[in-house]
């Protein structure tokens, strides 16, 4: 998996009629948001961890982060679609996440990547269920755009468990701690 890098790029301006607008609407809104909050996820991790031995596989996944939110910026443009209002919050809550769960070192910074990356599967894969209900032709080159991501964040979170997140002091309670945050996030990303 390449990050997307080999999906194509969409023209400047996606034709308006007869799309479901409000649910597109939504749907990049809150995938912008969501890698926006992803790739200061990362940073934080790098600022704490990146001259450490994991610091590289943070920086992998974290470029494939930066491919996403290239690819949702291009998207809010096509659709014309206005970001969150949110980002300035998801800026700061994303590197104090990332740096955070470093600061519990190797494992914790791992555990933060399979909590959210768990959540951002799932709810990628709301989003193709939804996609498909409405018209998986009509919005083909968007499909295959949140199936890409969708499987770059379960490698992603498999990398995490590879690296002992479940190891990580706590775990199942950091975990679910993530995980609410993540849901709250997608809710009022979506919305505002």
């Amino acid at each position: 998996p390449g990050g997307g890098a080999s999906l194509r790029l969409c023209s400047t301006r996606v034709a308006q009629e007869g799309i479901n607008k409000p649910v597109i609407d939504r749907i990049i809104r809150v995938d912008h948001a969501g890698e926006y909050g992803a790739n200061r996820i990362y940073a934080g991790q790098m600022a704490v961890l990146g001259r450490s031995s994991v610091g590289p596989v943070i920086q992998q996944m974290w470029n494939q982060e930066k491919d996403h939110l290239k690819k949702f910026n291009e998207l809010m443009v096509a659709y014309r679609v206005r970001p969150t209002v949110l980002l300035p919050f998801w800026n700061v809550a994303g590197f104090v996440l990332g740096a955070g769960s470093a600061l519990l070192g190797k494992k914790g910074a791992m555990a933060c990547t399979v909590a959210v990356e768990e959540s951002i599967s799932e709810h990628y894969n709301n989003q193709i269920r939804t996609l498909i209900e409405e018209d998986p032709e009509k919005y083909k080159e968007l499909l295959e755009v949140i199936k890409q991501f969708r499987d770059d964040e379960q490698e992603h979170h498999d990398i995490g468990l590879e690296h002992d997140a479940e190891a990580t002091p706590a775990y199942s309670v950091l975990k679910t701690a993530i995980q609410l945050g993540c849901k709250a996030a997608i809710f009022l990303s979506e919305r505002i």
